[in-house]
């Protein structure tokens, strides 16, 4: 991998959220705000059924895999099931098929997990937050919700 000199910069606040969690009609989601220097974007998915913590790991992944070059990225998370299992302080009991996706979209990067404590006014991560649940209500990301989440952040990329 290149220099952490020569990577681009990204900050990369990622969410997960699933509705219904623990009941058999779960709605899951995905979304992350991403930004580099002036511009950002931002990013999201519908998974289906999952848990929390599976949401959790696959927002990270997905946030990783919007990425189309290698970077130095800080990602910001309010999950510390993934911040503390990163950083190998967590044992992998399960959930092994999202560990594996995370690992692999981590590969091609410099990436430093931090957390973010949930619901505390932090801007981004209230954006990631609010933006997974509308998508785990709809089914589906809308292109524009995801430009208006990115604009309030910078210059949409």
């Amino acid at each position: 991998m290149d220099s952490s000199a020569e990577l681009k910069q990204v900050r990369i606040t990622a969410d997960g959220s699933c509705l219904g969690n623990g009941t058999g009609a779960t709605r899951a989601a995905v979304a992350a705000i991403l930004r580099c220097g002036p511009h950002s974007r931002a990013v999201a998915g519908y998974i289906g059924s999952a848990t929390n913590q599976q949401a959790e790991i696959a927002a990270a992944a997905f946030a990783l895999e919007a990425l189309k070059e290698p970077c130095a990225v800080t990602l910001r998370t309010d999950s510390r099931y993934v911040v503390e299992t990163m950083a190998g302080r967590f044992r992998r009991k399960t959930n092994h098929d999202h560990w594996r996706r995370l690992d692999l979209a981590v590969a091609p990067h410099r990436v430093t997990f931090e957390w973010v404590k949930g619901h505390s006014g932090d801007a981004e991560q209230e954006a990631a937050d609010e933006l997974a649940q509308e998508v785990a209500r709809a089914g589906q990301a809308d292109g524009a919700r995801l430009r208006a989440y990115a604009a309030r952040f910078g210059r949409a990329a």
